[in-house]
């Protein structure tokens, strides 16, 4: 494929008034509040299809040293880490039926990671288990997470089919009380919550959605009964179906070529195009990757994110489209970059990301052989609006004859479902199935939209002592008045497209910080000082974003259109300079958060 030239001012302008009107053509009014929880009207969306019946078994009221909230990747890793330090009962309390968190979720076909296997599974190294490709399928993944929970021995003490209902600090004996949806009250010395940025399935409010009498299902909950067949394809169940996609981003991109296969014909309704790179997956073996020594797997994620982070590396180990692209990641995640003349910066910034999003619209022309089909399948918007997706087969999906395109942005979406199909711009498309690759409500956990109602010293509720001022921790970790509380997340912490290093560094100090507190006989609670100090810096470097979502296409990243404000949201030089802050402060400073006990009472 040939790469276009760097566009020239004229070309630049022109693409700046384009990606505007294309804009434009989607914002809605309502904004994120097109889309309605899966737990509202339609709870069947969000139920289990992985376990039967849920075996009845009596309520606990023990204690325990650590409870975690949360059986995902950020779950499992605490809990490994807790065990590497000692901590005997570690209880994981997990809403699904086993470990695994958004993989346990998603088997739908044709799910991979994004992120090369190597980098992306933790504890490579641990576990002794170098993955079979570079971009491994989801049950691989899945499969990994089991493994983790297995060589730490964490499912003895694990709850699974529960959710937790409230955390409350009982001063007196000084333990987190945990309350479930299945009566249990135990308590726990210290709690970790690790509840996830992608758990809770987000379904778009259409209008007469409840009314469709075909088949359907949300694709974290994918229904093979129907379908017939595996992850790995032959949905024979569908070869006479008319199967709608609600959905193009990085789950749909996945799932649609999967469709186009077997179903009987495929209707893909799209509102934005996703921009869609190479993948190149193939099957890997330890040479490829280095795994000939202690240390190769940790070696090479630090290398990657050393990368992605914006920080200088002698060698790419990876060499994927993500670090290739590593440069255009800055108005997402931020890092050293900013540096000199701001003015001379953007510009250069914006020439690239043109010859970057240039790129990926020629690849749709030289891929798609309908001249109409192609043009709206185009990306119209800059590379950090809407997260990058990689595919091998979605565009050549858009060439067979049981695949239609129906392009939803003039109408702001699909208008309304009927009994037996779906109105675009006053056509009817008949279906016999409606899919929903719709996704997750991004970095939205029970905590933080109040489901979870965590209540500290004086029966203080979290979210309302962060009401007025907006979230208050040191690190993203902890907060002054709810001792021993450690959350696992994106708030105030750090971020990167390999989230899985980030939530296993997270797991580290988590479980430092435990230890720390254990060691002395103490509680981790910062003051309000500590609290300040570190909302400071966070603020004080504050990467200036707000502008340039204001002027993406609506999506997650952007609250739908309504703008990304800037803030103190995380650290604002990066996750690699992030983690290395963590380990200095961890040696030098961790001993300023330990705070006495009070003496029990005989």
């Amino acid at each position: 494929m040939t790469t276009p030239q760097a566009p020239t001012s004229d070309e630049l302008a022109a693409l700046r008034e384009r990606y505007h009107l294309e804009r434009e053509r989607r914002v809605r009014p309502d904004g994120a509040g097109q889309y309605r929880p899966t737990e509202a009207e339609f709870g069947y969306y969000a139920a289990d299809p992985y376990v039967g019946d849920v075996a009845g078994r009596e309520p606990l009221h023990d204690t325990v040293d650590v409870a975690v909230v949360g059986g995902g990747f950020g779950g499992i890793l605490a809990g490994a880490r807790m065990r590497q330090q000692g901590l005997e009962r570690v209880r994981i309390v997990e809403i699904g039926g086993d470990f695994g968190g958004t993989w346990y979720w998603n088997r739908y076909p044709g799910i991979h990671c994004d992120v090369e296997s190597h980098v992306y599974l933790p504890l490579l190294d641990e576990t002794g288990y170098v993955p079979e490709w570079k971009y491994a399928p989801g049950e691989e993944i899945r499969r990994h997470a089991v493994r983790i929970a297995q060589k730490f021995d964490l499912y003895p003490d694990a709850l699974f089919s529960t959710g937790v209902t409230s955390l409350t600090w009982d001063d007196p004996s000084e333990k987190w009380i945990v309350a479930t949806d299945r009566g249990d009250a135990f308590r726990a010395t210290y709690v970790v919550t690790a509840t996830g940025t992608l758990s809770q399935p987000k379904l778009p409010g259409i209008p007469g959605i409840e009314d469709f009498k075909g088949h359907t299902f949300h694709t974290s909950r994918w229904d093979y009964g129907y379908t017939g067949g595996t992850a790995d394809g032959g949905l024979t169940g569908l070869s006479e179906k008319r199967v709608g996609v609600v959905g193009t981003g990085a789950t749909g991109i996945q799932v649609i070529p999967m469709l186009a296969e077997d179903a009987g014909h495929v209707y893909v309704f799209q509102r934005t195009p996703s921009t869609v790179d190479v993948r190149a997956n193939r099957r890997t073996t330890a040479e490829d990757v280095g795994a000939d020594h202690d240390g190769w797997a940790r070696e090479r994620r630090d290398n990657y994110l050393r990368i992605v982070s914006g920080e200088p590396a002698e060698e790419d180990l990876v060499a994927d489209r993500w670090t290739m692209s590593a440069g255009l990641l800055e108005k997402l995640l931020p890092s050293f970059r900013r540096q000199g003349d701001r003015e001379t910066f953007e510009a250069a910034y914006e020439a690239a990301d043109a010859a970057k999003m240039n790129e990926l619209r020629t690849r749709v022309e030289q891929t798609v052989a309908d001249p109409d089909t192609a043009e709206r399948l185009k990306p119209w918007y800059r590379y950090a609006c809407k997260r990058p997706t990689f595919s091998d087969k979605y565009y050549p999906a858009f060439n067979r004859a049981n695949v239609t395109l129906v392009d939803t942005a003039d109408t702001h979406g699909i208008e309304r479902v009927t009994e037996h199909g779906v109105v675009v711009g006053g056509t009817t498309y008949e279906l016999d199935c409606l899919v929903f690759a719709t996704g997750f409500s991004v970095g939205t956990s029970g905590i933080l939209s109040g489901k979870l109602p965590v209540h500290g010293r004086e029966g203080t509720q979290l979210l309302h002592a962060w009401a007025r001022q907006g979230p208050r921790t040191l690190h993203g970790f902890t907060s002054n008045g709810f001792p021993n509380l450690i959350q696992m997340g994106s708030v105030q912490n750090a971020s990167s497209v390999n989230y899985t290093h980030i939530l296993d560094e997270q797991a580290v100090h988590a479980a430092a910080l435990v230890a720390g507190a254990e060691a002395e006989g103490a509680l981790v609670e910062p003051s309000r000082e500590a609290e300040d100090d570190w909302i400071t810096l966070l603020s004080k470097d504050a990467p200036d974003h707000e502008w340039f979502h204001a002027e993406c296409t609506p999506g997650y990243y952007n609250g739908e259109g309504r703008g990304r404000p800037n803030g103190p949201r995380a650290y604002p030089y990066g996750a690699f300079a992030f983690h290395e802050f963590l380990k200095r402060w961890r040696e030098e400073s961790l001993g300023e958060i330990l705070r006495a006990r009070t003496p029990q009472q005989p």
